[in-house]
């Protein structure tokens, strides 16, 4: 490791070969990828085929064990990083000294040098109810950078869209009325999973997140209450619990308060006195433990105007077991089980090249080929089903379809003004109401049916044959 001294003149691959912090900037996305992303652009660019254009789709082969559905999300982080996608000289530099490159064409570096993106993107908007085997995305652009942007476009959306889904089915669970709080920041899979996990909740129907940067970048206020840490801490240097609440309240009046550090009843009656009394006002009383039903109604009936937030490793087949028990809570702060499970398995698959669909047939593994979409049925306000086939079937056989994917970036640039996080949540909520009943279902939920085209199944056919 260099000096201080010495780091002061390091060049900008050195600076990058000597950061140890492993934090990313949008500055890092380029070389936030896969490695063979690079080789196989290489490789492209030897064989001259780099520009032939291309068409790649993201999609999930299957849901998440227990999901009859998902909610598209992270658009918006795809389309910005498209925006900024190119490499610097530095960042050009490192990869050369990697050595890994020695056989690449000198055009390959030349090509890194004034990257952009030029192509266009077709895409579900967030927000909306997708099913297995859909197309959330499709990116039409010279194969070299419908390659390379592959990794981060498929990080940014399965991840968001597995948060969304999981918001979705909660405010679901819970009702339009309940409050719904993202606590998850601190079991997310690192700080920029924190702030995505905190954006897709409050994208799919949530009320708030304690997350102060997101909060802040999305233009929200951040809510929280307190930790057992104060109330052990006030109470051992100043007496007791109730110096502990006086103290936060003193500088947060009225705030909502965490209650079951000690004894939850005690507290509630102790709270109880003081707000009778008009000593305070008081936003609400937070429970993270024991017999959350029992709990509940005694709170309420020792505090019977103040607002109950529960929290504690919560999920929605928890909170529907509350309510099904008659628990007396008026909100829920999520953390670990919204943030984390099984992930939304998202690919993205070469579908066409140059004008020739292709489709990739390894058993269990099998991609239809050519540029699709997907058109949806509905009937009194419900989803019937959907048929996956092919761009422009809308003009003639599936006229009748509404289709889903829409152009959100020609030509490399956005098309669309960014939605806000209130238009996507009612898209959301009316998404998540068009679902028939087997789908929204907890236990073993069933997704509306979905058809293949007869000109995608002949394209198929046709496309195995020359194969």
């Amino acid at each position: 490791m260099k000096t201080a001294t010495e780091s002061l003149h390091l060049t900008g691959f050195e600076e990058i070969l000597e950061d140890r912090e492993l934090t990313v900037s949008p500055a890092d996305y380029s070389l936030l990828t896969d490695l063979y992303q690079l080789t196989m652009t290489a490789c492209y660019v030897g064989e001259g085929i780099d520009d032939r254009l291309a068409s790649f789709e993201l999609f999930a082969r299957r849901l998440p064990e227990g999901f009859g559905y998902a909610i598209a999300m992270g658009l918006a982080q795809a389309i910005d990083y498209l925006e900024k996608f190119r490499f610097s000289e530095a960042q050009i530099q490192a990869l050369q000294s990697t050595g890994i490159f020695a056989g690449a064409p000198e055009r390959f570096w030349t090509l890194l040098a004034t990257a952009r993106f030029t192509g266009d993107v077709w895409a579900v908007p967030e927000g909306t109810a997708v099913f297995a085997n859909e197309p959330l995305l499709r990116i039409e652009a010279p194969l070299w950078q419908a390659q390379l942007v592959e990794t981060y476009l498929l990080n940014a959306i399965n991840y968001q869209t597995l948060i969304a889904t999981r918001a979705a089915r909660l405010r679901d669970v819970a009702g339009p009325d309940a409050k719904l709080l993202e606590f998850g920041t601190r079991r997310a899979f690192g700080p920029q999973a924190a702030v995505w996990a905190a954006r897709a909740a409050l994208a799919a129907g949530f009320d708030g997140t304690s997350n102060v940067l997101a909060a802040l970048k999305l233009g929200r206020q951040p809510v929280g209450t307190i930790a057992h840490a104060l109330v052990m801490a006030v109470s051992a240097l100043e007496g007791s619990e109730e110096e502990a609440f006086a103290a936060f309240h003193r500088y947060f009046p009225g705030a909502p308060l965490l209650i079951d550090t000690y004894d939850t009843l005690a507290a509630a009656r102790m709270l109880a006195d003081r707000v009778n009394s008009g000593e305070i006002q008081l936003e609400g009383v937070r429970l993270d433990s024991g017999d959350l039903v029992k709990l509940s109604r005694e709170v309420r009936s020792i505090l019977p105007g103040v607002p109950i937030i529960a929290s504690g490793d919560l999920d929605e087949h928890e909170i529907a077991k509350l309510k099904s028990a008659g628990a007396c809570i008026d909100g829920y702060g999520l953390g670990t089980k919204l943030v984390s499970g099984s992930p939304v398995n998202g690919v993205y698959k070469l579908v066409e090249i140059d004008g020739i669909p292709v489709m990739k047939e390894a058993s269990g593994k099998v991609t239809y080929p050519g540029k699709k979409q997907i058109f949806r049925t509905m009937k009194d306000g419900e989803i019937i089903g959907d048929c996956l086939g092919m761009t422009g079937e809308e003009n003639h056989n599936l006229a009748d379809h509404t289709p889903l994917l829409k152009l959100v970036f020609k030509d490399g640039k956005r098309v669309q003004k960014p939605e806000s996080l209130d238009d996507i949540a009612k898209r959301t909520a009316a998404s998540v109401a068009s679902l028939p009943a087997e789908t929204r279902q907890l236990n073993n939920p069933i997704s509306p049916p979905m058809e293949i085209s007869t000109d995608l199944q002949t394209l198929t056919q046709k496309t195995r044959k020359s194969h």
